[in-house]
Order: C-alpha cells, then structure tokens, then sequence
C-alpha cells in the first residue's frame, strides 16, 4: 500500500519555520568562524582591520533581521496565550 502523508499547509509553514529557526545559530557561527578560517592574513588576504569589522557588523545585523523575522512569522503562527487566571485562595 503506497500511502502519502498528508499534513495541513499550517503544521506544515510551522514546522519549516522551526527548522529555520534552528539553523540560525549554525548559520551565525558558519558566517562567523568560516572566513577566519578561509582568509588569514598568511595569504595576503582579508581587508585588514577595518574591513572584518564592516563584515562582522553586516554579518550580525543580518542574523538580527532574520532572527527578527522569523520571530514575527513564528508569533503569527503561534499567538500568545494569556496566562490561566490563577485559582483564588480561600478566605
């Protein structure tokens, strides 16, 4: 029997939307760590000073943009619940 799993396009957005979520840290610390790695001053390459701090300054106001953005994307999804009353105590 060939059976398709079948998921609503809500459940669906929601989780793609958590996996990204997920792969932002692994993507920071790519963008971060990658070029030290790649471009060292021993090959003559990397901009000096100045231009790894444009870079690192880029690199970190995109990740807050993303983050940001799939912040609102998640809160649409998932809209905040207030919180239960809280039983009353006898008098």
């Amino acid at each position: 029997m060939n059976r398709r799993l079948f998921l609503e396009r809500r459940t669906y957005r929601r989780n793609r939307l958590q996996d990204a979520a997920r792969l932002v840290p692994v993507l920071g610390a790519l963008l971060f760590f990658g070029p030290v790695f790649i471009l060292t001053s021993a090959t003559g390459v990397g901009g000096g000073t100045g231009g790894w701090l444009v870079y690192f300054l880029g690199v970190w106001l995109a990740l807050i943009a993303l983050a940001a953005a799939l912040s609102s994307a998640l809160s649409r999804i998932f809209p905040a619940v207030p919180p239960e009353d809280e039983p009353e105590e006898d008098r």
